[in-house]
């Protein structure tokens, strides 16, 4: 049975440790990840024969069509070679002085000229001004002793402003002692999924779909990782069955659909009736275009759901700024591991916008980055629409967020030949497949971000985009 393996089963070609978690659902994205890192690390050197997929398939007790996928991601991003009656191999088309670049596909997302990736806001709409105005304000005042290493928690100032503003703008209920702040959400998950497994957490769920990275980190820590069924109305609690959920109520990644009233009332009292903790990813829960945002899910079980926000979306991810709002048995447990590792970001950057919060300069920022995001979806919505492209929206998407959702059709290109074409007119986009845990729920599609361009880059990276997909 492949739950009673030991983790040195789940082994690769010639015994290669995958660090796969034998208790858990291996999915495409999940086996692709890890057979990267092998062939970065050495491990599966260039030139290594890898095996069939009906071999690797039978070793890892995966379907077949798991290890195809798998092999196809590599394979687009020129780190698996494959040739007619001939063994699947790792690539070695660079001298070992560039070997780094086997790390990232033929051509990165960094060097394509029109980056439409999501989860990235219009850095040029940055506000420096505000933000150097509130940088003088903040070191003017600052006593010298503040700029020391600083509280594990977080400055006092920032977690003051972030209470008094996520009670105003997304009804968290909390206060600043219950506020962590954190080097950015991959870090603020990372620490939060140590202090569970050593309160003897033993599993996680997450949607499904949900981003594989943030999976990686819960399993990384030793937590066993699990998915739950999305559909139209969004998590569906009753899929769940793991002491620690991970969701995105406000608008689902990367579905973009917003869990009902009815199942956020569920999944509350699930919560609370069944003792278990519910991680509320608030990524972009300021950008609602068609009506006021949902309020956090978090107000309704203040001692049973953990918040977590960022600054990535509403000003820059480079900022590495992202915060916790915790029920008070995981306050003291979480400051204590945040300063065992010294995961607390600058003084300077977080005063700066402690200081944006209590002027009311960030407040209109949103407001501005809103109205500008808004006008961005109209325009691709409706040139996807009038368009010759087949391909349509994700039927439940709303009106939300930095991105979109394009499922593509059935008797068209596959997702994987679709991104290799857009790579070659330089459009950097994500594929849909590899958000999957579960193969038989799999759907190939892209995932579009319409706020990354600057703004006079948006035209031409829609033009560009609507003239690759109407030939798909």
């Amino acid at each position: 049975m492949r739950d009673d393996r030991s983790s040195s089963d789940r082994s690769g070609p010639g015994g290669i440790d995958l660090h796969l978690d034998p208790r858990a659902r291996v999915g495409s994205g999940e086996l692709a990840a890890s057979l990267r890192t092998a062939i970065r690390e050495d491990r599966l050197p260039p030139g290594s024969r890898v095996p069939s997929t009906r071999d690797l398939a039978g070793d890892l007790g995966v379907s077949r069509g798991t290890v195809t996928r798998a092999y196809e991601l590599l394979v687009a991003e020129g780190l698996l070679l494959t040739r007619q009656g001939a063994s699947t191999v790792v690539a070695d088309t660079e001298p070992p002085t560039r070997r780094h670049a086997r790390e990232s596909p033929v051509r990165r997302p960094t060097d394509l000229h029109w980056d439409l990736r999501p989860g990235k806001p219009d850095l040029s709409m940055f506000p420096r001004s505000d933000w150097l105005v509130a940088q003088r304000r903040a070191l003017r005042h600052v006593p010298a002793a503040e700029l020391d290493y600083g509280h594990p928690a977080g400055h006092p100032l920032l977690r003051e402003a972030l209470a008094e503003y996520l009670g105003r703008v997304r009804g968290v209920s909390t206060s600043p002692e219950r506020i962590a702040v954190f080097g950015g959400y991959s870090q603020a998950l990372r620490v939060l999924a140590e202090v569970l497994l050593r309160r003897g957490t033993p599993s996680v769920d997450f949607e499904d779909p949900s981003l594989p990275k943030l999976r990686e980190i819960a399993g990384e820590a030793g937590l066993r990782v699990n998915g739950v069924p999305l559909d139209e109305s969004g998590f569906d609690p009753r899929g769940s069955h793991s002491p620690v959920l991970v969701v995105t109520p406000a608008h689902q990644y990367p579905l973009g659909v917003t869990m009902s009233a009815a199942r956020r009332a569920e999944l509350s009292r699930l919560a609370r009736t069944e003792d278990r903790l519910v991680v509320e990813d608030d990524y972009d829960g300021e950008f609602r275009f068609d009506r006021e945002p949902v309020g956090a899910l978090q107000r309704w079980a203040p001692e049973q759901v953990i918040y977590a926000g960022t600054a990535s979306k509403t000003l820059a991810p480079g900022l590495r700024l992202a915060w916790l709002a915790l029920p008070e048995r995981l306050v003291e447990p979480v400051r204590e591991r945040k300063a065992d590792g010294d995961r607390t970001p600058p003084v300077t950057e977080q005063l700066t916008l402690a200081e944006m919060l209590r002027s009311g300069s960030y407040d209109q920022h949103v407001r501005r980055c809103r109205a500008g995001y808004e006008r961005r979806r109209r325009r691709i919505v409706a040139a996807l629409t009038e368009s010759k492209v087949r391909h349509e929206l994700y039927p439940a998407g709303i009106a939300a967020g930095l991105h979109l959702t394009l499922r593509l059709a059935p008797e068209g290109l596959s997702e994987q030949r679709v991104l290799r074409r857009l790579r070659r007119h330089s459009v950097a986009v994500e594929g849909l497949a590899e958000h999957w845990m579960d193969d038989r729920r799999r759907q190939e599609g892209l995932v579009i971000g319409y706020a990354a361009p600057p703004g006079h880059a948006f035209g031409p990276a829609l033009r560009t985009l609507l003239r690759v997909l109407s030939e798909s």
